[in-house]
């Protein structure tokens, strides 16, 4: 038994603690079904009905995530393979609760140079918080170290992807890949800038593969091993399993999230109609030490219109029984929920909303 964080839950319990609640989301698409979908008679895009049934699960925390897996354009909008989304759906998902959107990952440049910019242009003129992709160098050293001091406890974010999906930056714009000694100095850089919890947020794995690959454990080894409090992963667009590791040298707990799946998607097989919001807890108590405390999962699944009038809808997959849609809830619901029984350590799902 590890007996440092024990005595320090007993005297966060007597003398009371700064906490704070952070949700991370997957992968957040955007294929031309549902543009065409929110596609309003006047030209505009409307994406209410998307995320209203779920809004109150990520506005109920103090700090919101998702990867925004699409460029975000100003026309000629497309799906897969690809993307490029109004800034409408930023917006919604801005208006849903999240606070941070992350931009590196396999779609950051399906419009090339152009739109990697236009996607920061367009998210910074919203006043929504972005990392993993830059103008340039000295961009990324004006935004990095990225911290938000989140109900009293000072967190730094990073985010990295695998690739590009083969498409290189042409000119100066930056994209954060997965690079160990380039991950070792930012997260270096982030602690002595001040951040008490560490996030990375790494694109990652093979797609469709419902258990992580070595790589994706070699590299949360190595992540760990680094310091991080928190490893959040996506890509996959299916979920992966969770663990909370304990980092004995400097004896504590790690949260290592393998995938979270698709947050909203048209995608159609069993396993990436939905995925998982992770809910995490973190505290910081009378030894001024702010730690990793614990993780919950919660369901989400992705309902498609069943007529013109109708938007794609997300909802708790947990509570949904529709009757066109039910069964093939029920069924993405068992198959995640057997893996993360069966894989998952010590995180369970949420049972106090």
């Amino acid at each position: 038994m590890h007996l440092l964080p024990l005595f320090v839950s007993l005297v966060n319990l007597l003398f009371g603690v700064d906490q704070a609640e952070l949700v991370f989301a997957g992968d957040a698409m955007q294929h031309l079904a549902q543009i065409e979908a929110a596609r309003q008679p006047d030209g505009t895009y409307d994406y209410t009905d998307c995320f209203s049934e779920i809004a109150p699960m990520i506005q109920s925390a103090d700090y919101a995530v998702v990867n925004l897996e699409t460029p975000i354009g100003a026309g000629n909008y497309t799906g897969y393979p690809c993307f490029n989304a109004p800034m409408a759906f930023a917006k919604a998902l801005r208006e849903t609760g999240f606070n941070l959107m992350l931009t590196a990952n396999n779609h950051t440049l399906d419009r090339r140079d152009r739109g990697l910019h236009m996607t920061i242009d367009s998210l910074d003129a919203a006043g929504i918080d972005h990392i993993g992709t830059y103008h340039h160098s000295d961009h990324r050293n004006a935004a990095l170290p990225f911290i938000r001091t989140v109900s009293g406890i000072r967190i730094g974010f990073l985010n990295y992807t695998y690739g590009t999906n083969g498409i290189s930056v042409s000119g100066e714009a930056v994209v954060d890949y997965i690079d160990r000694d380039k991950m070792a100095a930012d997260i270096a850089a982030v602690r002595e800038a001040g951040a008490e919890i560490v996030t990375v947020a790494v694109h990652w794995g093979d797609e469709y593969h419902l258990l992580e690959n070595r790589a994706q454990r070699s590299l949360a080894d190595f992540l760990v091993a680094q310091g991080v409090d928190l490893v959040i992963g996506g890509h996959p667009h299916v979920i992966q399993p969770m663990e909370v590791r304990h980092n004995d040298e400097l004896d504590k707990d790690v949260l290592v999230v393998y995938s979270l799946g698709n947050f909203i998607s048209n995608m159609k097989t069993r396993d990436t109609r939905g995925g998982a919001i992770v809910r995490v807890s973190l505290v910081k108590g009378r030894d001024g030490v702010a730690r990793f405390d614990k993780a919950t999962y919660e369901l989400v699944f992705t309902v498609p219109p069943s007529s013109k009038n109708e938007n794609f809808r997300l909802v708790p997959a947990a509570d949904y029984d529709g009757e066109r849609w039910g069964a093939a809830c029920r069924s993405f619901v068992k198959a995640a929920e057997d893996i993360f029984s069966r894989h998952n350590i010590n995180v369970g799902p949420t049972t106090d909303r």
